[in-house]
């Protein structure tokens, strides 16, 4: 005979009712056994309800709204623009609710500093998805080149055609991402693999190309280096992610991985954990704040 398992659903509630929210995080949440969407809010209160309807659960809209969702809420999960992300990620760890953000935690080192020690002071777990670090393909890739020594170098392009000629992208409405580019967007998810497996950066030199690309050349703890090219505006025919490693066993290429929503359960999965055990995730806030704090030196360099 099993036991059945008793452990009560991580009440999580959704901020944020945009492309990201509908396509990719309201329905993970809502498959997810060990989860109660427990309600979404969001700006618009035609956009929250609509999307509270179709996954079963109630709306929340206004500033009374995000405080009653979180007093209903074990955790929450953030699909906002950073810089609305990070004020309102303050407010819930300060209401005891564990965090589960979008990349970039924040735009400025000022923002993303505050979540942090938000977090660490109400003793809340947090976890920022970063993509690659949560599917399952490439979750795997990572972990085993971080357990291989003598890696010398590094080659990582991630450049999208989300702002070239002819796309219709839902996601290129965002005013955020268009003012921000390449370099903040997808900039976390180059980062998110390189410093696990090469070591944290400890020399980043920064140049921009052409649109909004944006080109790294970073020295890391290990004594390896790494190149990184990072953009929304390449030709469709350019656009592709590679990541590849060469060291004293050869080379490796990151494998494709399944898709976002895949993903975002595995980021769930290590939200429940962290929570579970009270052990931090590697991608945790502190994590967050680090990356917001090269991609502004990064930034700071390519003018």
């Amino acid at each position: 005979m099993t036991t059945a398992d008793t452990t009560p659903p991580l009440r999580i509630g959704l901020l944020g009712t945009g492309p990201w929210a509908r396509n990719t995080q309201a329905p993970a949440l809502a498959a997810h056994p060990g989860v109660e969407l427990s309600g979404v809010w969001g700006r618009r209160a035609e956009a929250a309800d609509a999307l509270a309807t179709a996954h079963g659960t109630r709306a929340y809209t206004g500033e009374e709204g995000v405080d009653a969702l979180l007093e209903a809420s074990d955790a929450v999960a953030f699909a906002l623009p950073p810089d609305v992300q990070a004020p309102l990620a303050v407010r819930a760890a300060e209401a005891g609710c564990h965090l589960l953000m979008d990349k970039p935690v924040a735009t400025t080192v000022a923002g993303a500093r505050a979540v942090a020690e938000a977090a660490e002071k109400a003793s809340v777990a947090s976890v920022v998805f970063c993509t690659l670090r949560f599917a399952p393909e490439t979750s795997a890739w990572i972990a085993e080149q971080a357990a291989v020594e003598g890696w010398f170098t590094a080659r990582a392009q991630w450049l999208g055609s989300l702002y070239a000629a002819g796309s219709d992208s839902e996601y290129a409405d965002s005013p955020w991402r268009r003012d921000k580019g390449g370099l903040w967007d997808v900039g976390p998810h180059a980062l998110s693999v390189l410093i696990p497996v090469l070591g944290d950066v400890e020399r980043l030199t920064a140049a921009a190309g052409p649109a909004d690309t944006t080109h790294l050349i970073l020295r890391h703890t290990s004594g390896a280096s790494s190149t990184v090219t990072l953009g929304l505006s390449a030709p469709p025919g350019a656009a592709g992610v590679e990541i590849e490693l060469r060291g004293e066993r050869g080379t490796a290429s990151i494998p494709g991985w399944a898709g976002a929503e895949t993903a975002f359960r595995g980021a769930v999965d290590a939200l429940a954990e962290a929570v579970r055990t009270g052990v931090p995730h590697p991608c945790d806030a502190r994590f967050g704040l680090h990356l917001t704090e090269l991609l502004a030196a990064a930034e700071e360099q390519a003018g």
